[in-house]
């Protein structure tokens, strides 16, 4: 049973419709929230969400979402990713570009167009769902990882600017979480490399599930971390050195 009340709010999830993205729409319509997310299909989207098609890489896409949101209390940037490749060298311009939109510049957009409403209305709560490959960066992610690191930066820097206003940003950076998306990066890095990569179990004994994170994510935008931001909770089972 969800113990967090979000009645009354209003949310948008970016890349809501599998794996983290999904368990963060999930738990937040169960604790009462509205929902709002993208996806690249409504079929995907849990029951209950709301539903816009858009491409959050371009200020188009952004533009449509915040056309769609209504008076937002709550944002999460959970869209991301990146084609691995064998080394960092080899990654051609467009794939660093694009890995930089998605994962980085998708979230400043995004935040240009529904913070200003926050700061407003003197309340609110933004979470950017970073990456525990900043912490061990390696050449066939670079793109991603570099982007994730200044995703990591905005976050404080935003939360800053912001502070004075009531509004809250923070970000959560997962560790080896078992989707459906990080199955297939594993497989393609065995593919690359004749390795498997990331395997194993964590300190606490097992691999992350959507779900750990979407917990984060829920305390993160609760009332409970009201005199939390500019932090970036790491949600690994211990796995990674800090900082």
């Amino acid at each position: 049973m969800n113990s967090f009340d979000l009645k009354g709010k209003r949310a948008v999830v970016t890349g809501g419709s599998r794996g983290i993205g999904a368990a963060i729409v999930r738990q937040l319509l169960e604790a009462g929230a509205e929902v709002l997310t993208t996806a690249r299909s409504a079929d995907a989207v849990p029951d209950g969400a709301g539903f816009v098609a858009a491409d959050v890489r371009t200020r188009a896409g952004a533009e449509s979402v915040a056309a769609a949101a209504q008076d937002v209390d709550i944002v999460v940037h959970n869209a991301g990713g990146a084609r691995p490749h064998r080394n960092a060298l080899g990654i051609p311009d467009d794939e660093w570009l694009d890995a930089l939109n998605l994962n980085y510049l998708a979230s400043v957009r995004l935040d240009s167009l529904l913070a200003p409403g926050m700061r407003d209305r003197r309340s609110g709560a933004i979470v950017h769902v970073s990456s525990a490959a900043v912490l061990t960066p390696v050449g066939p992610f670079l793109h991603y990882t570099a982007a994730k690191a200044a995703l990591e930066n905005y976050s404080r820097g935003l939360a800053l600017e912001l502070a004075p206003f009531g509004v809250r940003v923070n970000a959560v950076t997962p560790g080896r979480v078992t989707t459906p998306g990080g199955e297939a990066t594993r497989e393609l890095w065995a593919d690359l490399n004749g390795d498997p990569g990331a395997t194993g179990t964590t300190p606490l004994g097992r691999d992350g599930q959507p779900d750990d994170i979407a917990d984060a994510v829920l305390f993160l935008v609760s009332a409970r971390a009201a005199w939390l931001t500019g932090s970036n909770l790491v949600v690994d089972g211990g796995e990674y050195p800090r900082r």
